[in-house]
Order: C-alpha cells, then structure tokens, then sequence
C-alpha cells in the first residue's frame, strides 16, 4: 500500500511540477512579494517607527517570513482550485490512486516553493543588514517550525 501512495504521489508530483513553469504569478506570488514588502516597510515605512539599537529588519524578518509562507500556501489553494474546477478530481476519484497522493501532489511543490522563497527573503534581509547573534545551526530548528507550520497550512 505505502508503494502505491509512493508511485502515485511521484506521478502526480510531476503532473504538478510541470504546472509551475506555465505560471509566472507562482514565482511573484511565492517569491517577489515578500521581498518587496520588507523593502517597502524597511525603507518607506522603517523611519516612522521607533525602534530599539539595531536594524528594524530584525523585528519585521519573522513576520514577512509568515508572509511568504501564506503566500506559497495560496499557490496551493489556487491549484487544487483550478484542478477542483477542471474536473481531474471526479476522473483521480475512478481511478485507483490512493487519496492523499492527490493532496501531497499539490503540498510538496509548494513547500519547496516557500522553501526557496525563505531563504531569499532571509539573503534580502542580510543584505538589508540583518544582524542576528543566532549561529547557522541556530537556524535549523527555525527552518524546522517554518516549514512544519507551512506543511500544517497546506494540509489544512
């Protein structure tokens, strides 16, 4: 059973990998947004707020990086949408495909999509002067939580 839910997620993960290259809003939506915001809110918007010593890029990162995982989690909803609407759900359901692969087929781009989308906003906020004390391994479980939180909204 766990080889057929492996071997149709596979199938299905390429059907939806095939997807993402068609659709330029995936990469603006996912990945240019949040980078604009926190330039928006550092450079417009930082000077009107009083902040501690420091850059204020250290107190708006984790929320844009919230941000980027909501907006990867939309790309999903949009897909699973579309494929809703299409009808390929009522043709999967004739098939013999386990459920859930349908449901992963969708989750594990995305999550790599807000994964890459992570680690560029994380690379703009370096270079925007993001000071942090936290060492590479610190990151780690930090990576952790923001891709198990992106996984939980996914499959929510």
């Amino acid at each position: 059973m766990t080889t057929h839910f492996f071997g149709d997620t596979a199938v299905l993960l390429g059907r939806s990998m095939r997807h993402i290259p068609r659709s330029p809003d995936t990469i603006i939506t996912t990945a240019i947004m949040p980078i604009a915001l926190m330039l928006l809110f550092v450079y417009v918007f930082g000077g009107a707020i009083k902040h501690g010593s420091g850059s204020y890029v250290t107190y708006l990162l984790p929320g844009i990086l919230l941000i980027t995982i909501a907006s990867g989690i939309s790309y999903t909803a949009f897909r699973l949408f579309t494929d809703m609407q299409g009808g390929i759900f009522g043709r999967f359901q004739s098939m013999p495909i386990a459920r859930s692969s349908v449901l992963w087929s969708h989750v594990l781009p995305s999550l790599a999509a807000t994964l890459l989308s992570l680690v560029l906003v994380v690379l703009v906020a370096l270079a925007m002067g993001l000071l942090s004390r936290a060492r590479a391994l610190a990151w780690l479980p930090v990576s952790a939580i923001l891709l198990l939180f992106s996984v939980a909204l996914a499959v929510i």
